[in-house]
């Protein structure tokens, strides 16, 4: 049993991880913490800096400053619930790729190689609605999905 648990840096996706952590342990699976970097998020977010700083000169200093930080950010969320499953006991281990991260998430979930998907019900931005890119990908992915909030 393979579980892909959808990790985007939020507190929700972190504690989707520890979920399947726990099912991992029961089971005797193996988890897939799975990261999607989307250059058009970080393009968009450097846009707005750029307008609030009142310098658009600069928005491609500002988009290389954010892929930057974001590539940084995800790597040490990965690293610590790495560790952290290793700590329990669990077999896992990670994927992080570049693309536009509704079809990169339903490509990999959709592969064949999964039982399970796990995911927050909330992403970074925190807001109280159900998240944007859960609706956009639940209803496609085939294994079952734990919707963790």
């Amino acid at each position: 049993m393979k579980i892909l648990v959808l990790v985007d840096g939020s507190k929700w996706s972190q504690k989707a991880a520890l979920h399947a952590f726990s099912v991992a342990k029961r089971k005797n699976a193996k988890v897939i913490l799975f990261s999607v970097l989307d250059r058009k998020e970080v393009r968009a977010i450097a846009f707005h800096l750029s307008i609030r700083s009142e310098s658009i000169d600069d928005i491609q200093r500002f988009e290389e400053t954010a892929w930057r930080d974001t590539k940084r950010s995800i790597k040490e969320v990965i690293t610590a619930l790495l560790e952290l499953g290793h700590r329990e006991g669990v077999n896992c281990s990670f994927k992080i790729i570049e693309g536009s991260a509704k079809d990169k998430i339903l490509e990999e979930a959709n592969s064949g190689k999964y039982s399970l998907v796990v995911m927050g019900a909330y992403g970074k931005s925190g807001k109280t609605r159900i998240g944007s890119l859960l609706e956009d990908v639940v209803g496609s992915i085939e294994p079952p999905v734990m919707i963790v909030k």
